[in-house]
């Protein structure tokens, strides 16, 4: 939750559902209705004061210098340590859970745009006769997402943030039980696009991989460290679109490499399939 774009407000309006539950949900609130108008007249204050003691105050000096008062202490309250704590204790659940099932999770994250869900889709028609996948999906608003892996008949469950910018470990905690995985699955948890947020938030994931395309530019890592600090793998997406683009790979690479030395890469096209056998070589042996 960050104190910075308010996305920890309790208007959030966080909704956990599969596809299939669309039709029987209705966002009609209308048996909801709260009046919140408040009127001021039973809060009115007589604040009608005796003008006689004006004179009273003009004789009575009062040196309010700065040198005289030195009561500006501040009192510092971190909420988002608080935050962070409070969503690691859940990861770690959420981690000993698939520890325990043998569920190979993956985080994937990105801007909004870089190809994440085409990628997914990808992964999941080339895969899916040898491996069982879940997913689960991470947007603000709509089930567009879902439904196009709910079309591939991948188990699937749309989390809706609302005002949030980011998955949480209790929402995908919710999702999970939602999804009832079997044993020796891999779960893809897709989160909301954004390359800020995410970042601080483990989900209890094996593994968290992060998706740039070539169009967004070769100085993304620099721009956004923690993002690709925190990842295990970076998939560089749209290769197939070099030919029309200013963009050197190479230097990319070298970017993120400077903020993070483990990073492993991957390029490919979700378009055209080009180097994702590479990436299902890796997914397949981890």
């Amino acid at each position: 939750m960050c104190g910075t774009c308010g996305c920890g407000s309790e208007e959030n309006g966080i909704t956990i559902l599969s596809p299939k539950e669309l039709t029987s949900h209705h966002h009609n609130e209308e048996g909801h209705m709260h009046n919140h108008e408040h009127s001021h007249n039973h809060h009115h204050h007589e604040h009608s004061h005796d003008h006689d003691h004006h004179d009273v105050h003009h004789n009575h000096e009062h040196n309010h210098s700065n040198t005289h008062h030195h009561h500006h202490h501040k009192t510092v309250i971190d909420l988002e340590q608080d935050i962070l704590q409070h969503n690691e204790v859940m990861a770690a659940r959420n981690k000993g859970y698939f520890e325990a099932k043998g569920i190979f999770a993956i985080n994937l994250v990105s801007s909004p745009g870089s190809g994440k869900t085409s990628i997914l889709e990808r992964t999941l028609i080339d895969l899916k006769n040898e491996k069982s996948f879940y997913v689960i999906e991470g947007d603000q608003q709509t089930l567009n997402d879902a439904n196009r892996i709910d079309a591939l008949d991948i188990p699937v469950i749309q989390i809706n943030t609302g005002k949030g910018c980011h998955l949480e470990s209790d929402m995908v905690y919710e999702a999970v039980k939602k999804l009832n995985i079997r044993d020796n699955s891999i779960l893809m948890i897709e989160n909301v696009g954004n390359l800020v947020c995410p970042s601080m938030f483990n989900l209890g994931e094996n593994k968290r991989v992060v998706i740039i395309s070539t169009t967004e530019g070769e100085d993304k890592p620099i721009k956004y460290p923690d993002m690709f600090h925190t990842s295990d793998i970076c998939i560089i997406n749209k290769i197939d679109l070099l030919p029309y683009l200013n963009i050197n790979i190479e230097k990319l690479k070298t970017y993120a490499l400077q903020v993070n030395p483990n990073l492993k890469f991957f390029e490919v096209s979700a378009t055209t399939g080009e180097g994702m056998n590479d990436w299902y070589k890796w997914l397949k042996e981890n």
